[in-house]
């Protein structure tokens, strides 16, 4: 019977132990990657994917964990990273200054059929980093595994 408990321990600290080993790494360094799509010229799209943002890196910071999140914004969506229609423009800039693990990406297959449509080239706001394609992107992210929500 001793050894039938030794045994049935013995299983249990190594079941224990191999399940302990990946939780602790996992809790000791991997950063959590967001990424939202914009895609609707729509001032509540766009405000809700700016709150995810918010709520997100809010959530992991407080919890000790580092987090990195990406708007990409394509379509009609790229209105919420133009200087001259953003309907959110002042939370963008507050997020450029307070919130630097939160980058914007605008899809330049967008801006330049906007360019075409309009003669001329509708500024970005500042912060805005181009992309070739949104859609591209987001596959690239999804790829290493970032997690993609479309608000």
């Amino acid at each position: 019977m001793r050894s039938f408990v030794r045994a049935v321990a013995a299983a249990l600290i190594f079941i224990a132990g191999s399940t302990l080993i990946p939780l602790a790494a996992h809790a000791a360094g991997d950063v959590h990657k967001l990424a939202l799509q914009v895609s609707d010229n729509n001032e509540a799209t766009m405000t809700s994917a700016l709150n995810v943002a918010a709520n997100v890196s809010r959530y992991y910071s407080g919890q000790g964990d580092e987090v990195q999140i990406e708007i990409v914004a394509m379509n009609a969506g790229l209105h919420m990273l133009r200087a001259d229609t953003s309907p959110v423009r002042d939370r963008i800039k507050s997020f450029n200054e307070s919130m630097p693990n939160v980058t914007f990406q605008a899809c330049k297959n967008t801006l330049d059929t906007m360019t075409r449509l309009e003669g001329k080239e509708p500024p970005l706001l500042p912060g805005s980093h181009m992309v070739q394609a949104g859609v591209v992107r987001l596959m690239e992210l999804d790829n290493k595994g970032w997690t993609i929500i479309r608000p």
